[in-house]
């Protein structure tokens, strides 16, 4: 499989990810036998970046992942993350650092290979979101003594919330990641907005995360499944999805992503979902598309798609 580097990590990722989230599902519900199974082909595959996190199924993730990681003993590289409450607000430094630890000892590890922000970021705090002066003023400190603690190597953070507040943290350059919301129906992080299309204009957040030497994480890849073309949902999934940056809601997703079926069917892609795949990674500020999993055949069919490699450019200039 394609690897790709990680930036100023100097680390060398697999261009398909492990999403051990919600969405997904698999790792938060999924059984024992069928969670070690999975990643273990996974790795087979060549995929050595794995993504977690303590909201993941309230710990279930991370738990799992620890079990799976100690049976198998791979060699990859590990992200996790730390969501802050708004009860947090007065000892941040003291927040980051507990959620480390207690995300250490659920994975069974010292130390983890990145640790990011799971915050959207805004101009304003309010509750689940994190005001961006907070977050370079206290987060980033925070992050950084973890780092030079030696329980992470690279700090970044999830790229959501407001434009404005994002594209602030990157060219802070205080952290090594981002992670990028970038599909094929809402492509504003690679390029420009299409006339008309819904949702947030992330303005090439990939290219100006490639200037600042920032490593790239891309999420919501399938925009929470609805480039599947479907609204039927896998029983380990997330039932209920909310858009991150594209419609309202996801029925209108799904049906935005009906549209470009016409591709499918000249045989550009063998599936919607693998033309959403291809897509992500035809970006060459990409490093890494972490795609979630609810069986073992959602990751065959996710491996076989980034096999056949990036869209023709023809392709692409059809799309948009």
């Amino acid at each position: 499989m394609e690897k790709r580097r990680l930036g100023r990590t100097g680390l060398e990722v697999s261009v398909l990810g492990y999403g051990a989230g919600a969405v997904g599902g698999l790792f938060t519900k999924g059984a024992a036998a069928d969670q070690e199974r999975a990643l273990a082909r996974a790795i087979a595959a060549g995929v050595n970046y794995i993504d977690t996190a303590p909201l993941y199924g309230n710990g279930e993730s991370e738990r799992n992942l620890g079990r799976v990681l100690k049976a198998l003993r791979p060699d990859i590289v590990l992200g996790t993350k730390v969501r802050l409450g708004a009860e947090h607000r007065g000892d941040i430094a003291g927040a980051v650092a507990r959620s480390l630890d207690e995300s250490l000892a659920r994975l069974g590890r010292d130390h983890v290979d990145l640790f990011q922000l799971h915050n959207p970021l805004a101009a304003t705090d309010a509750g689940d979101q994190l005001a961006i002066d907070l977050a370079l003023e206290q987060v980033a400190p925070a992050l950084d003594r973890l780092r030079r603690a030696g329980k992470t190597r690279f700090v970044g953070f999830s790229g959501v919330g407001e434009p404005t507040a994002l594209l602030r943290a990157v060219d802070s350059k205080l952290f090594d990641t981002v992670q990028v919301v970038y599909n094929a129906l809402n492509p504003s992080a690679g390029g420009p907005m299409p006339a008309g299309a819904p949702g947030l204009d992330y303005g090439g957040l990939l290219d100006r995360a490639r200037a600042a030497n920032m490593g790239t994480i891309v999420i919501r890849a399938l925009a929470g499944g609805a480039l599947s073309g479907t609204a039927e949902r896998h029983p380990l999934a997330m039932q209920q999805v909310a858009p991150i940056g594209s419609a309202p809601d996801f029925t209108t997703d799904v049906v935005r992503a009906k549209r470009l079926e016409p591709l499918v069917r000249e045989g550009v892609a063998g599936s919607l979902a693998e033309l959403g795949e291809r897509f992500v990674i035809s970006h060459p500020a990409v490093s890494t598309m972490l795609i979630g999993y609810s069986t073992l055949d959602h990751l065959e069919t996710a491996i076989a798609a980034v096999e056949k490699g990036p869209l023709p450019d023809a392709v692409l200039d059809r799309l948009y």
